[in-house]
């Protein structure tokens, strides 16, 4: 294997894509890599990903890795942390089978991982999988009495300015498959007008759809300034004790904003404030809701969304894999049944009726005079 292109460096990988562009090697610092993170890689069409830390690590079967393979990505894994130091950005490198050069020295070794390696490494953590979910439930029966305020009262919900009662409300957070799903749903978005939030980048994908969000709440570390100044209303997720260090990115563009100390994730508090509000209903997009998902955000249980979806379970559908329930295209063959169907009420009127039926006739009598019948 022999890649030649410009490095970019970041040990954020959702900051990173940003500015990677097609052709570029991308080096990161990412363990145990997840499969948002690494479709972002595969649609910047980068020549190869270099990955500081491992990108499976054994705790548990991660997508990431796969889903590079299946873009085409080539992965370098595991060649050691110095490498974020060693390589400038925008430099050129080299990798060479399974090292990485700049100006023909080595400076860097780690494992080629190939579709097989990565399908014998995922093998591999499904064994440890009931320690891991036996952990994760023990975390989030911890962390239920702690957090058990957000159902029981214990929050102070900001007073916004989007108005929810007696409407549906659409939230989207930027989780697995969530543009298929926001297609997918797009004539219910047309039919029922829902307020529409974007969780964090969630934001960024109602936008990339043509829509513009009512409201946008996170800690704002994954989306667009251009989003931001959408005139969406800003609510930035602060930590309990009220810190919330996603306020001064908001004041540094001069936007106003609300704060909504909570513990949890910021899609929690989203449904939280639609149900508190008043909305009849919530449509989730791209949401995080099982075990896989939580860890690939480095979360060791999900107490806040379990305590949340207990409360607003009864107005909530997930529409998570939505895209995957019927996906059937039209054939050509039945385009062409359905358009003579309607053909043939109309062909009849204009039969039964006298002005048609004469129109008809002189249309007749003009196609003889000219092919001379």
């Amino acid at each position: 294997m022999y890649f030649k292109g410009i490095a970019r460096v970041d040990k954020r990988t959702k900051d990173l894509v940003k500015r990677l562009q097609s052709n570029e090697i991308a080096i990161i610092d990412h363990l145990d890599l997840d499969e948002v993170a690494a479709e972002s890689l595969v649609k910047c069409r980068c020549k190869a990903v270099i990955n500081a830390s491992p990108s499976i690590s054994g705790k548990y079967p991660n997508l990431g890795p796969i889903a590079l393979a299946r873009g085409g990505i080539f992965l370098l894994d595991h060649v050691g942390r110095d490498i974020m130091e060693k390589v400038v950005e925008g430099q050129e490198i080299e990798i060479r089978k399974n090292q990485v050069f700049i100006e023909g020295e080595s400076v860097a070794a780690g494992e080629v991982l190939t579709v097989e390696d990565i399908k014998n490494k995922m093998e591999e953590t499904k064994k440890n999988i009931g320690i891991v979910l036996e952990n994760f439930v023990q975390n989030t029966i911890t962390y239920v009495q702690q957090e058990q305020g957000m159902i029981l009262g214990g929050l102070e919900i900001p007073h916004t300015r989007t108005m929810f009662k007696d409407k549906h409300t659409l939230i989207v957070v930027r989780g697995q498959d969530y543009k298929e799903d926001l297609l997918a749903i797009k004539p219910y978005i047309q039919e029922m007008r829902p307020v529409l939030i974007g969780v964090d980048g969630g934001a960024d994908a109602l936008r990339e759809f043509g829509y513009k969000p009512d409201m946008i709440i996170g800690d704002m570390d994954s989306i667009s300034d251009a989003t931001l100044k959408c005139g969406a209303e800003i609510v930035v997720h602060a930590y309990p004790d009220g810190r919330a260090p996603g306020l001064a990115r908001v004041k540094n563009l001069g936007l106003p904003a609300l704060t909504f100390p909570a513990p949890g994730t910021s899609e929690d508090i989203a449904m939280l404030l639609a149900y508190e509000k008043g909305t009849e209903l919530i449509v989730a997009v791209g949401t995080h809701s099982n075990m896989i998902d939580f860890l690939e955000k480095g979360r060791k249980g999900m107490a806040s969304t379990f305590l949340v979806r207990t409360k607003v379970g009864s107005i909530l559908v997930d529409a998570k894999g939505v895209n995957k329930l019927y996906n059937r295209k039209v054939k050509v063959r039945h385009l062409a049944e359905i358009i003579i169907a309607a053909m043939i009420p109309i062909f009849l009127v204009m039969l039964i009726e006298p002005s048609t039926r004469q129109l008809l006739r002189l249309v007749y009598m003009q196609l003889k005079l000219i092919l001379g019948i």
